[in-house]
Order: C-alpha cells, then structure tokens, then sequence
C-alpha cells in the first residue's frame, strides 16, 4: 500500500484533523498539538473503515490498535474535548469512495471481529445463532443489567468511592468532596419526598443500597430496594448488616415488576428510568401510582436529553455501556407521569453536577489504574475511562442533563403537598 494512510484517513472528517494523527506507515497530518491519536495496525484502519464514528475509534482503541497520546486511560478527557462531535466521516461520493477503495485496498473494508467487551445487537446475535428476545423484556433487560453492573463491586469501589453511589451527587458548595456531595443527593431526595420516621421507602433500581440506608439511617423510615444486578443485591445486604439496619432496611435482587407490596408513602427512582424504554414510560410511572399510597410521593431522578425530539443513543454507549438505554428529554418525562396521574409539584436541572461528578470518577479512576485492570482487565478499563470522559463532555455542553421531577399521587384533588415548598 502505497498510499500514505494518515492523511487519508483524516480526509474523510470535515475541516482539519484536531489533533496529531500519525499512521503505521510513517505518515502524519492533523493540527499540531501536545495530543495525539495514533493507527498502530492495519486493523486499526479496518475498524475505522468499516464503522465509521464513534463505534469504530472504540473498537481500534479498546484493542490497542488506536493509542491516544498525552492523556492518560483513565482519563483521556483532554484529547476527547478536542475530537468529540467530529468523529463521523463526511458522506464521500460515489466515484470518491471508489477511489478510496482503490487507494487503501479492498482488504482495508473487511470487517475485524468486535472486541470481547462489546455487547453485540440483536441481529449480530440472530446471525450467530443466540437467542434474543423484545426490547425491554424481563429476560432481555436482566441481560442489559449483567453487563454494564455485574463488572466487579471491587472495580466499582475504586471507580466510585466509598459511597459507591453510581448517580449524579449535589455539589451544595466549591471544594466539596464526591462523598459529600453523595451525602448530600441523597439528604436532598429524601427532604423532597418529606420522609417521615415509621414511613415506608420503595427504591426502585437501588443500585448498591446507597438510598435505602440512608433514608433508613437518617429519616428512620422501613426502606426497600430492588435491583436487577445480583452483585449489588448482595454487596448491599452485606453493608445494611454492618449498619445494623436489618430490621428496617432491604434490598432483593428482583425485577421491579415483581414488587407485590404497595401503599408505600414515597418511591424513588434514581437512575432506573434509562434502562426502561421510552415506550416504556407510561406503564412505569402507572406502576409507582400504583405502589403510593394517596398523597404519597415520587422523586424521578434521571439523565435525559436536551430536547424531547427523538435522538439515537450514539452506538459507543449502546454496545459498549448501556445496552438497549434510551434518553428523553425531562418533557417526555413529565408528561409521561401527569399522564400516569401524578402531580407534577417540582423539576429541576443538575447538568453541571454530572459533569463534576463524572470528572471525580475518572480521577477515581486513575488513582486506581492498576487495581482496576487487574480487577477487569485493560479493555473494560479502557472502555470506563472513555465513557465517563466522553459522558462528561456530553453534560458539559448540554447534549444531557440530569434532571429531578417531584410529583404526587393527588387523589380526588388533594394531593397534601404545601403551599410552598419545604426541602
């Protein structure tokens, strides 16, 4: 191949190429700066050639043939500031792909297999012979679950902390610490669900039972939490043992659809709604009216769009992070509950919040480098420094928000919330 690989590769993005990109064959181009992106194989080119994007530079850099220079793995936010919403090809024209074609090889198309961190789409998994089965389903979800939670709760301790809370924290002041701001998410749902000793708390996706102990511990109500990850259900009974909150505290590994209790006083849900499917949201938002108590309260918290338009989950976070996750805007939240007959009473916008959150795991992240790819492995760890980094950029330039939607189950008008609010 005589055709210098570098420049060519950056002929297929729009404008100059924004970091240093070097190439196996010697080649270079792309603007000068203290970051680089290097092709370290021929199969870094096929990965690129064959899914364009975002997908693409994945796959070569969980592989180690694509190597971001300057920026550490566990943090390459400097470098992905730079490329991130510039890494999809211009559509080149027919006789333009042909000479591409021409230049590079046909060999150059040819698919290499995904990396074995890359969760395959349903019809990969048809063609090759796996069962599948409808979005959102119980089994289906379960699955999407494993993956993304089911890592390591070591690799999880290391990334999040002591609180291990994998949710966007409230920094209430500059300087706050990630467990104090944790601290302080959690305090502030419960004041706005108006927690009351004696009541009772159902946690819909509770993760690692950071809510549950602590609306048991701190508001002295009889919590229950349901998660779908095994490996969270059994980190967290054993914390709610060591906190001696046996007889008020609970956390089974089930499928929320399952919870058969009801007339609870308040529901949280922090951080579930993005596994469940938009289409999804009307029967979710019934099925907590149905769990509340008249007057009870529900706090949503979730990652959502910067606009109710519909917008495609970018394949990155599909294959490699959330399988089957959908986002909305708070919009399509909001009307999906007033239309589940809850009274919508507060909605508020923690975008920022995410964004420092995000930052302190990647610095988590690389205080740990070495327990956590001995914990996972160097692929998923790279795939973990990626997404958080990258999902940083997304809420720092409003592409998502994180939003809060407090509501009601006001019955025959009364919904008992106050004249003004009290948290």
């Amino acid at each position: 191949m005589t055709t210098p690989i570098a420049p060519t590769i950056a002929g297929l993005f729009s404008g100059e190429f924004p970091v240093r990109l070097t190439a196996y064959d010697g080649s270079a181009t792309g603007a000068e700066s203290e970051y680089g992106m290097e092709l370290r194989t021929e199969r870094a080119l096929r990965y690129l050639l064959t899914a364009p994007g975002d997908l693409g530079l994945a796959r070569a850099y969980v592989t180690g043939d694509l190597v971001m220079h300057g920026v550490h793995p566990g943090d390459p936010y400097p470098l992905l500031s730079r490329i991130l919403g510039r890494t999809d090809f211009v559509r080149p024209s027919v006789p333009a792909l042909a000479q591409l074609v021409r230049d590079l090889g046909m060999s150059s198309f040819v698919p290499p297999s995904p990396p074995p961190e890359e969760h395959l789409p349903g019809w990969r998994l048809r063609l090759e012979g796996v069962r599948t089965w409808s979005r959102h389903s119980e089994t289906r979800d379960a699955d999407a679950i494993r993956h993304h939670y089911d890592v390591s709760n070591e690799f999880y301790e290391y990334v999040l902390g002591p609180s291990m809370t994998y949710t966007c924290a409230v920094f209430e002041h500059e300087g706050a610490t990630l467990e104090e701001a944790q601290t302080a998410k959690y305090d502030l749902i419960c004041r706005k669900l108006d927690l009351q000793p004696g009541q009772r708390l159902l946690d819909i996706g509770c993760g690692w039972g950071g809510m549950v102990r602590h609306a048991a511990k701190h508001y002295g109500v009889r919590a229950l939490g349901v998660t779908l990850s095994a490996e969270q259900a059994e980190w967290a009974r054993l914390a709610i043992k060591e906190d001696g909150l046996d007889d008020v505290a609970e956390v089974r590994f089930v499928d929320y659809r399952h919870v058969e209790e009801t007339d609870f006083d308040a529901v949280s849900s922090i951080g579930l709604t993005e596994h469940i499917g938009i289409a999804n949201y009307p029967a979710y938002f019934e099925f907590i009216r149905s769990k509340l108590r008249p007057h009870g309260r529900v706090l949503n918290h979730c990652i959502t769009r910067s606009t109710n338009r519909p917008t495609k989950t970018g394949k990155f976070i599909d294959r490699y992070v959330f399988p089957d996750g959908e986002l909305a805007g708070s919009g399509t939240i909001v009307t999906a509950m007033e239309d589940a007959s809850l009274e919508v009473q507060h909605h508020e916008n923690f975008r920022l919040h995410y964004a420092s959150t995000l930052a302190e795991w990647n610095r988590n992240l690389v205080t740990h480098w070495d327990e956590c790819v001995r914990e996972v492995g160097l692929g998923t760890a790279k795939v973990w420094g990626l997404y958080i980094a990258g999902s940083r950029i997304g809420f720092e330039r409003d592409e998502v928000q994180l939003h809060h939607v407090l509501a009601t189950r006001s019955d025959d008008g009364i919904s008992a919330y106050p004249l003004r609010h009290e948290f």
